[in-house]
């Protein structure tokens, strides 16, 4: 009898899941095979930039880029300084690295997009993001200039939407 109730409890502690927490469950669910070298698609877009917006997520930052029409045309890249398009003028961040972020795409900028202190973020709660910053809209492209906690991976996303719009997104990983 005993025998029988030890193969049962084993067989009972078998089939219950555990629960994982900690930095084992982060690295479990937060790998990506994302990069760090420069990410280009150097084709036009139909539209203008509409807005700008960011989010928090549980692996990584998330920057979004509206635009009326189809975003189709991005350089992002780590620079050492991000310039005004234009005039060249440095633009400063906060953060240990610096991802410069270009979008095809023309915009007149609106009050809207700015808080009060004049920059596109406030950075607090987020993991990775520490900066961003308006680098200006010249000759068909605009530009911002994202400061970051460190030289961390990235991916960019061109997505459909809202409506008859697109998204350019930029995720910057937690961590390596």
């Amino acid at each position: 009898m005993k025998r029988i109730a030890l193969v049962l409890s084993a067989a009972l502690i078998a089939t219950v899941p555990v629960l994982v927490t900690g930095p084992a469950a982060s690295a479990a669910t937060c790998r990506t095979s994302w990069g760090s070298t420069p990410e280009t698609r150097s084709t036009g877009s139909t539209g203008q930039l509409t807005n700008i917006r960011a989010g928090r997520h549980a692996c990584f930052d998330r920057l979004v880029l509206d635009v009326s029409g189809d975003a189709r045309g991005y350089f992002v890249r780590y620079v050492d300084q991000v310039r005004r398009d234009g005039s060249g003028a440095a633009v400063p961040l906060r953060g240990g690295a610096h991802l410069e972020v270009v979008v095809t795409a023309p915009a007149r900028p609106t009050d809207a997009w700015f808080l009060p202190n004049g920059e596109l973020l406030d950075p607090t709660g987020y993991r990775t993001f520490r900066h961003l910053a308006w680098a200006g809209s010249f000759e068909g492209q605009s530009a911002l200039g994202l400061g970051v906690r460190a030289r961390l991976p990235f991916r960019v996303l061109l997505l459909d939407g809202p409506g008859t719009g697109s998204r350019l997104v930029v995720d910057v990983a937690h961590r390596w």
